[in-house]
This record gives structure tokens, sequence and C-alpha cells, in this order.
């Protein structure tokens, strides 16, 4: 199964500058980690410098010393690099920090950043960084853009060279956690936690702790019965409590490395507590109580809402179902669950507001879960580059405390002084030779594995860093990538869904426009446009959702004066005559904002024909034809959108262009 190397593509430098810091390398510590990070060091010596490093025999002789320290501020995962004197030392707490360490190291070298006089130090932002997999058995992965799955093929579990590729490209940017299999959880996955898979199991995850990953699995709440043959999976049974301790300690026993498991209950006909009239709380604690002994984690999703919706009933409301199912659970968990929640009360839009849990709980452990997916951003076939949206979304004030009150403070641990926490992405990888379909979707990929390590890096820094380990430190390249990328989420949003309302998709599939795709289904995605205007009342008036927040952002939201635009749909059902604070009428914003976005494609693609002949060709014809594709499918947006509500509004658009 071919593959390529994604942001780890070495090129030979003509240079001579930085390799007497590859002549040698010493390393303090001799666990399997801290070995992968010499061989790493050696091979960027080699493909990049065209040195062969040697063992030194003592730190004094190396040029690169590996060196385990004890100094709190450090830490087991963060570390320090500094030159000296013709040698860079990598210091940190854990051989885990080493390996980070010398994927900086390596970083720096391919983007040619200087060495001489290196002092720098980091520590991760969040303890857990984690990609979630949505592959299934068969070997198709749900929701899976870039090929199939690269762990499972025909009911069996795949173990090869490309589980050692992604395993480096994973811990190259600080991932230190892999959920390997779909979150709904049917057929011979649920086998999974058996011996029936145990070995090629055990090899995957040697190989992932090879690289600081620790492996985790999706699990089957039903999985009593299915494969215990109890007659119920009721938490509070007492023969189901003792089958899940039963099977816990068998299958941490022959999977040292396994970090613990994620769990979907109640949620679009998945099995749950709710069956047998238990909450949530009760459902994870049995896991957690039967994990707890070998330092297990349970991975509780929050993404449970009423699926039998209405479409009549304007009161209820699926975002908020979140809040409304485990707020009252604040504190009833157990220490090693942590709540999954997803970055908005929905379900991964362009735009939505920041969960109302994130701010709302207090006494419970929790992960940001995003999506690099592009489930409903372009599906890898449109350029999206996510990490702005996910800095915004980190950088959102809660107002939950007087001081660490931003998501990034909470989910890192800082506000609450919680340890189990952290954040994970629906990844966007298959067995594409290109790891994710879209060369430019990789950026996402990366941008997600440091942006969890360093939560204060910049997206712009982030593009720039990823474009120039990936396409090679050409200044003209880089720059160019980088427009693109920061061009790309902000038109999307353009010519797709108007000021937070979203789900104007085609249902099940999710790609492409369809403004009634969802309008009368069950689901509780509505736009309840009609000839006057269009929006949802979340305000006390409507479903109260926007009363959830805690009172400066409620009050924020609840006023359609002091509501961000960008956002202004999602709370308030808004006439198409209404005077944005633009000037421009909600109708007018519509229509010149489609026709904005389709237009920033079209620079796009203008920008990335500039590079012809500056990058492999390979690369350069498959993003060619994705930005072909994107052009004239963000002309199909506009064109849907602008029709239907021009139809609906009977609003012409005052500047004259053709709508149909």
């Amino acid at each position: 199964m071919s593959y390529e190397n994604a942001w780890l593509t070495y090129r030979m430098r003509q240079d001579s500058r930085d390799k007497k810091y590859f002549s040698k390398v010493y390393a303090e510590d001799e666990s399997i980690v801290a070995v992968t990070a010499v061989k790493e060091l050696e091979r960027a010596g080699r493909e990049i410098l065209g040195v062969r490093m040697e063992q030194a025999g003592c730190a004094a002789e190396a040029g690169i010393c590996l060196r385990l320290v004890s100094d709190p501020a450090i830490g087991e995962e963060g570390y320090q690099l500094r030159e000296e004197e013709g040698c860079i030392t990598i210091s940190s707490e854990g051989a885990r920090g080493l390996l980070y360490g010398s994927f900086a190291l390596i970083r720096r070298l391919q983007m040619e950043l200087p060495l001489e006089g290196l002092c720098m130090l980091e520590t991760p932002s969040n303890p857990l960084r984690m990609l979630n997999h949505w592959d299934n058995m068969d070997g198709s992965i749900e929701r899976g853009y870039s090929g199939n799955s690269f762990f499972f093929k025909d009911e069996k579990v795949i173990v090869d060279e490309r589980t050692r590729a992604y395993a480096r490209m994973a811990a190259s940017v600080g991932i230190n956690a892999s959920v390997i299999n779909n979150v709904n959880v049917r057929g011979n996955a649920t086998k999974l936690i058996t011996e029936e898979y145990g070995k090629e199991l055990r090899e995957m995850s040697e190989i992932f702790a090879e690289y600081g990953i620790r492996l985790f699995l999706s699990l089957n709440f039903a999985a009593p019965m299915e494969l215990g043959g109890l007659d119920s999976a009721d938490p509070l049974d007492g023969q189901v409590a003792a089958w899940w301790k039963d099977t816990m300690e068998d299958i941490f026993r022959r999977i040292p490395n396994l970090g613990g498991f994620l769990v979907k209950a109640d949620s679009e006909g998945r099995p749950g507590p709710f069956t047998y009239g238990r909450t949530h709380a009760d459902g994870a604690n049995v896991l957690a109580d039967a994990a707890a002994p070998y330092g297990g984690i349970i991975i509780w999703r929050c993404f449970v809402y009423n699926c039998q919706q209405d479409w009549r009933d304007r009161k209820t409301d699926r975002a908020r179902a979140g809040y409304d199912n485990f707020m009252p659970l604040d504190g009833k968990f157990r220490d090693n669950v942590i709540l999954q929640i997803k970055n908005g009360p929905m379900d991964f839009q362009v735009r939505e507001p920041v969960s109302s849990l994130l701010g709302g709980l207090t006494d419970t452990n929790q992960i940001l879960e995003v999506q690099i997916a592009q489930e409903y951003t372009g599906q890898q076939r449109h350029v999206c580059y996510l990490i702005p949206m996910f800095k915004e979304i980190l950088g959102f004030h809660t107002y939950c405390c007087g001081g660490q009150d931003t998501v990034a403070d909470i989910v890192s641990g800082r506000t609450w002084g919680q340890k189990s926490c952290g954040m994970a992405a629906v990844a966007n990888t298959g067995n594409d030779d290109n790891w994710t379909g879209h060369d430019l979707a990789a950026a996402n990929l990366y941008g997600f594995g440091r942006l969890s390590f360093q939560t204060d890096a910049g997206a712009r820094e982030l593009a720039e860093e990823w474009a120039a380990c990936t396409f090679g430190n050409d200044r003209v390249v880089t720059e160019t990538v980088t427009k693109i990328l920061m061009m790309s989420w902000p038109a999307y949003e353009k010519y797709t869904a108007p000021l937070g309302i979203g789900w104007m998709v085609n249902p099940n599939h999710h790609y492409g426009p369809n403004v009634d795709g969802y309008e009368y289904d069950r689901w509780g995605t509505y736009h309840r446009a009609d000839h006057l205007g269009l929006g949802i009342d979340r305000s006390r008036q409507g479903t109260g959702y926007a009363q959830q927040y805690r009172k400066e952002n409620a009050d924020l939201y609840e006023d359609i004066k002091t509501c961000p635009e960008e956002l202004l749909l999602f709370f308030h059902y808004i006439p198409y005559t209404y005077r944005l604070k633009s000037g421009k009428t909600l109708i007018q914003h519509i229509y010149d904002t489609h026709f904005e976005g389709a237009g920033d494609v079209e620079s796009m693609d203008i920008l990335w024909s500039s590079l012809e002949g500056k990058i492999p060709e390979r690369v350069y014809k498959r993003v060619k034809e994705r930005l072909e594709h994107q052009k004239e499918h963000s002309k199909e947006w506009r064109d849907q959108i602008n029709t239907y509500f021009f139809r609906k509004s009977m609003i012409p658009d005052e500047k004259g262009r053709q709508i149909y």
C-alpha cells in the first residue's frame, strides 16, 4: 500500500550549515520512544543534510544530546532545545518530550531556521491530543473523503508499514492518542475487545507505543448482550458490571498500551443507558470502574439529542440537548471519565456558537471535539483550512470564572485543575497516497496536532510551517499556499451558509447545496425561511437556548442589536429588510457574500496556477483538479442560495447581477 510522507517529506539541502550538529548523537535514555527519537534525527540528518550520524560515547562528544532532566517546568511531554558551543541539547522529563523535541528540531531544519544560539522551551497545552477515526471494519470510513481505511479491510485489522508511517506522522505534531474505529460500533467492530483481534491490536499498539501514542477503541454499549449473552446492558445490573470488569481485565492484560475507550450512547440509534432509565453518569461509571485498575480512561461523547423532533414544533431545540442532558450530571462522573464535547451545539457546521456546555460544566473532565474531516465544509474536495475556526473557538470567553475562562483554559485543565482533558479531532485520513485526498487538507491534520500541543500558536504561523515543510522552503510557494489557506474558510462560509444558519446541504451525504434538504425532517436542523425573513428564535421567547450560557454571553446573544452578526441567524429570526451594521439589508448581504465567495475561489485558483513548475507536478495537478471543481461548485452554491432567497423574498439584487 503506497503512501507519501506529507510534511515529513525531506529535501536535500545544498549548504553545509548545521551538518556539525548531526555528526553524532547521544541519548541518556534507552527507552523505546527515545530510540525512536534518535532514529528520526538520524533519518533527518541523512535525508536533509546528507550526513550519517554516529552514536556518541558520551554527551561531550555529541552534536545532539537527548537528556532526561528533573524539571517540572518542562514536564514529561515538554521539551527544551538549547544550543551551546556547537552542541544541541534536547531536554525533557520523559521520553515523549525527547521525541517531540526531536521533531521540533527537525522542523526547524526543514524550514532552514537558525540553530546556532537556539534556546526554546515548549510544553503541551493539553494532556490529551487525540485523533478519532471513523473507520469501519469492512474498510469503509464514515465521512471519509480520502479513500478507504488503512486500519481495517474485509473485517480484518491491518498492521503494516503504513501503520508505522501514520504513527510517525501523528507523533511529529504532538498527537499522543488515537481511536482507530468508528464511534458507531456495529458487527465485528464490537469484537475488537475480544481475543479474536488481540494479536493484531497488540502489534498495532506496540508500533504506536514507539511513537508515544496510546491506542483507544470505540466501544459498543450493548456488548454485554451481543458478546456476553446477557439479557440486558443495564449499567446498574450486577451481572453487567461483573461482565465489564472481566472484559476490561482481559483486554488491558492483552494490550498493555491500551489507553481506554470512546463511547457514543443514546444518539442516532446507538444503544445506551436511557434504555434502562439510567443516566449517562450511570453508563459511563460502570465502564470507568472496570477500567480504573489499569489506568484506563472512558471518553463519553456528549452528542446526544432527540432525533424524533417534529418540524412543526418551534420550542424543542436540538441545540439545547447537550446542556440539558449533561449539566444536571456535573460532578457525578468518575475521575477517569472525560466528556467529549463538540465545539458547537449542532454538528460541525461552518459557523456555530461555542457549545454552552463548555463553560457550564465545572466539576467534570472535558475534551473539545472538532472535525477536520470536513463533513460540512467541503469534504476535502473544497479547500477549507479550519485552524482559524479552531482558534476562535479556543479563544472564546465563557465567563465561567474570574480568570482563566476561555475554552482553551477549560479543556487544558487550567481553569478547574483537571488532568484528564484535552482536544480531539475527527480525522481526515484514508489510504489515498497523500493521506487526505486533497493535498491542502493535510494542513488541517498538521494544524490540529500542532494547535492541540500549543494552543497559542497562530493559524497563519501554522499554515506557513506546514507549507514550508510540505513543499520545501521556497518563500514564494510558502506565501502563496498560506494565502490560499487563510482565504479558504471565510470563502467557504460566504458561498454556503449565511450568518450562522448552516444545514443547507443535501441530506445523508451532506455535500452540495439543498436549502430545504433538512427543513422538514426529524433531525432538528431548520432555517425557518419564509417570504419575510429567516432564522431561528433561540431567545427567551423562542427555544431559550441563548439562556444556557452564563449571563454575559446570554445577554449578548439574547439581543438582536448585540448578537454577533456572524451568528445572527442562529439566534434570531431576521426580516430580509433588516439592516446590518454594514448598512446592507439582510437579503443584500446574502446576495453579496455568495458572489464574493465564488469570486474568492476564482482568486485561489489563480494563485495556485502561479505555482506550476514550483512544486511536484503530481501534487500540482491533484490540487488544480480539486480547485477547478471547487470553482464550479461554489457557483452552484451561489446560484442556488441566491435564487432560493430571491424567490422567497422577491427583493431584487441592488447590483443587478444575474439571479435565476
